[in-house]
């Protein structure tokens, strides 16, 4: 029997109870941190009432003074849960590409153009900025996988700049919680309209090879195709 709107609104959790599974978490992964929240925002109230105070405005400044706290603590929270999930998400393949899937912005995400047996994989982002090679790995291994993809996509980006961005520990490659501050600081060099028209040119091109798509459990290894027959 198919379920009703209502039976599926139901099951999905509500915003309370999505908030205490995050706090949940955030306690485990950092026991500081719902302390700083509450901190943040209690501060934040007393501030707003010492300037009531001043002004002998209270009955306006306290009203004001919870909501600023309310707006301060959720800000902080949601940094702080942010953060944890960058933590818990850090060195598993497919992290830069869930961090690339969430991204504020016009942002088209292909998983794992490109990639081999190790799970070293090159994900593709298309923006204003233009195309973006976000690859995962050690760096001496990407290097090759993000040369060769950024060859096979010349010739339909055209003159659209392709940049290439590693993530990882490596000297020179960039840790995964960094990694939207840093697209986000690229140049728009492309129009709405321009960004449609080159993600459509690119999702006609095959794809080099399938790769699992999202976060993969460390130690997991791509399965090996099938021998060729000897005839």
């Amino acid at each position: 029997m198919s379920k009703t709107p209502t039976d599926e609104a139901q099951e999905r959790p509500g915003r309370l109870k999505q908030i205490r599974m995050v706090a949940q978490v955030l306690r485990q992964a950092d026991p500081k941190a719902l302390p700083i929240v509450f901190a943040s925002a209690l501060g934040t109230l007393v501030v707003v009432v010492l300037i009531g105070l001043i002004f002998d405005q209270l009955w306006f400044f306290i009203p004001l003074g919870v909501l600023a706290s309310l707006a301060v603590g959720m800000i902080v929270f949601g940094q702080l849960a942010q953060r944890a999930q960058y933590k818990v998400i850090a060195g598993q393949p497919g992290a830069a590409a869930a961090i690339l899937k969430n991204m504020r912005g016009n942002w088209t995400v292909t998983e794992a153009v490109s990639g081999n047996r190790n799970l070293d994989m090159v994900h593709r982002a298309v923006g204003r900025p233009g195309v973006v090679l976000v690859s995962e790995g050690p760096r001496n291994r990407v290097g090759p996988l993000l040369g060769a993809e950024k060859k096979r996509l010349s010739r339909a980006a055209q003159q659209v700049p392709i940049y290439d961005v590693q993530v990882g520990t490596d000297e020179g490659q960039i840790p995964v919680d960094r990694l939207q501050r840093h697209l986000m600081k690229l140049p728009r060099n492309l129009t709405k309209g321009q960004v449609a028209e080159l993600n459509d040119r690119l999702q006609a091109l095959p794809r080099s090879m399938q790769m699992p798509k999202g976060p993969i459990p460390k130690g997991a290894k791509m399965p090996k195709g099938p021998k060729p027959k000897m005839r």
